[in-house]
Formats: structure tokens, C-alpha cells, sequence
């Protein structure tokens, strides 16, 4: 009898703790992830897109050929404009 009240209140103290902790991980606020760098903040976002035809490796190998355009291009150094007086 006394085990038994053990395992209950145990079970509700684990019941009390879990509802405390999903109220607290409900009330954290998530800042939104940025998607695009400052630099690229007025062109859209495109997802490269594959041959409809073409074998899964060959679908692999343009999307990452395409991914890589797009960062070299992104990492290319822009010229500073000078400050006009």
C-alpha cells in the first residue's frame, strides 16, 4: 500500500513538472531566422531547380553546381561607393 502511494505521487510530481516545463518552453520566443544577408536583401530567394528528365545523379550534380554559382556570385567583392560631399 505505502509503494503504491509512493509510485502515485511520483507520477504526479512528474506530471506537474512536465506541464510547468512545456508552459515554459511554450512561452520562449523564437527570433525569426533571416534568410537572406543584407547585401542580397532586395533580390528574391530562388531554389535551384534540376532537369525534370534528367537521372537523380545528374539532378544532384546541377543543383550543387547551381548552389555553387550562386555563392561564388555572392561572395564576389562589391565596390563601395564614396561618400559624395
Amino acid at each position: 500500500m505505502r509503494a503504491i502511494f509512493g509510485v502515485m505521487s511520483l507520477l504526479i510530481v512528474l506530471l506537474i513538472v512536465g506541464a510547468l516545463a512545456k508552459k515554459q518552453l511554450g512561452a520562449m520566443s523564437v527570433p525569426p531566422i533571416r534568410t537572406q544577408s543584407p547585401a542580397l536583401a532586395g533580390q528574391p530567394l530562388t531554389l535551384p531547380v534540376p532537369s525534370p528528365g534528367a537521372t537523380l545523379q545528374v539532378q544532384s550534380q546541377q543543383i550543387q553546381q547551381q548552389i555553387k554559382q550562386s555563392v561564388e556570385a555572392s561572395m564576389q567583392v562589391r565596390p563601395v561607393p564614396e561618400d559624395q560631399p
